[in-house]
């Protein structure tokens, strides 16, 4: 049963119906060996939203790993031709550095507005000196020179560790106008941003549409509604990291009748319900979910599926954290473990490093959950499946550690 009546006489989702529409939201539920064309993997971002970008490379960097795990055909040649060539693509801030549709770009208006006051009182609090009178000679050398990097600019100043507390000047200054709006990111060399004019960057029919704050603010909130099926208001305002809580929790309210109901959402393994917001349809909506498929996935830590953890956690019952600052003896899985999906479960995670000058995947430890049986049968799709990220990351062979079967 996909529903039930619950608590006030709000409507309850199951949690097996409401994981289905969760996934198949996020492109999860259908057969990742489905090939894809440079126009499916622009449809695919734009069903996601957008993806994330992480510099961690120990078996593939994020934004490829979290497009291989739905369409395992992908080719990042795919990516860089969609955002570097055709600018169907941009990069900018979500939650987090992010790839997103160029079609989206208006939207960033009202993020521009809103962080150019913020951020310049947050970064001399942080004694970021002296940046401020680097925007015109930065200006300057990209007008008349063209794409420029942070190692480009700035000479004498004292240069970075590679931190973000350590940024000197120029490269404060040229953060500051991309993350403003009135520079973009044109490309990245060895994962280092190379900015560029954004006219130069951003086509001129997404720079000439300019939404104002209701506006952004309804497409914020209604397109995370859609990409999460069913949410909070916290949880549409983090989608996007467009609206403050206080106007996705105004938004709610204002839709709430024909367009937006309240639900109960059926906790895992016996965690209470909770509230959230869906459309009228949510129960027609879960019913033509289909059931992802039984094959394992491995995720990207910076899967979208994973990265509300408090969400996932209700929803799935798995607990994941990213332990990469965690001093070594205090970790409890390892530097950089990948979650992995069977069906509609999150069922373990992996530790393994692709070690690319002899081309073995070195698995280290496997950790499954608790209930989840390491079968014969399992142990082999697992097996199949790292045998796929293996040939997708530039290895010819996995090597299992002899302790990887974990408690």
């Amino acid at each position: 049963m996909n529903a039930s009546s619950g608590n006030d006489g709000l409507l309850r989702l199951s949690n097996p119906a409401a994981r289905r529409l969760f996934l198949q939201r996020h492109a999860l539920a259908e057969d990742p060996s489905r090939q894809v064309s440079g126009a499916e993997l622009l449809k695919l971002i734009e069903r996601l939203g957008f993806v994330q970008v992480d510099s961690i490379n120990t078996v593939e960097r994020a934004h490829h790993m979290i497009l291989f795990s739905r369409r395992q055909c992908y080719n990042p040649r795919q990516l860089t031709e969609l955002l570097e060539n055709k600018r169907a693509l941009f990069e900018h801030w979500t939650h987090d550095a992010s790839i997103i549709p160029s079609r989206f770009y208006p939207y960033w208006n009202l993020r521009f507005e809103r962080s150019a006051d913020r951020l310049k009182e947050r970064w001399r609090e942080w004694r970021r000196d002296g940046f401020e009178e680097k925007f015109d000679d930065i200006r300057k050398h990209i007008h008349q020179h063209g794409p420029a990097m942070s190692r480009d600019m700035g000479e004498g100043e004292k240069k970075s560790n590679g931190g973000w507390w350590d940024w000197h000047p120029s490269k404060t200054a040229l953060e500051y106008l991309w993350r403003t709006g009135e520079i973009a990111v044109c490309r990245r060399e060895g994962f280092q941003k190379v900015y560029d004019l954004t006219e130069r960057v951003i086509a001129q029919e997404h720079r000439a549409q300019t939404p104002d704050e209701k506006q952004t603010i309804d497409w914020a909130c209604t397109s995370a509604l859609d990409r999460l099926g069913f949410a909070t208001s916290g949880e549409l305002a983090a989608f996007w990291e467009t609206a403050k809580a206080g106007e996705a929790k105004k938004w709610c309210a204002a839709n709430l009748g024909d367009n937006l109901i309240e639900v109960e959402i059926e906790g895992a393994r016996g965690q209470r319900p909770w509230r959230a917001f869906a459309r009228p349809d949510l129960v027609d909506q879960a019913a033509a979910a289909p059931e992802p498929p039984g094959r394992i996935r491995v995720l990207s830590p910076f899967d979208p599926a994973i990265r509300d953890r408090k969400r996932t956690e209700r929803l799935f019952g798995y607990r994941y954290r990213i332990e990469v600052f965690v001093p070594a003896p205090k970790r409890q899985y390892g530097y950089y473990v990948f979650p992995l999906l069977e069906g509609r479960n999150l069922i373990g995670r992996v530790d393994m490093k692709c070690q690319r000058d002899t081309g073995i995947l070195n698995v280290a430890a496997l950790w499954l959950e608790p209930g989840v049986r390491a079968s014969k049968g399992r142990l082999q799709r697992l097996e199949a499946e790292l045998a796929r990220v293996a040939r997708f990351a530039g290895c010819q062979t996995v090597d299992y550690a002899a302790d990887w079967l974990r408690e």
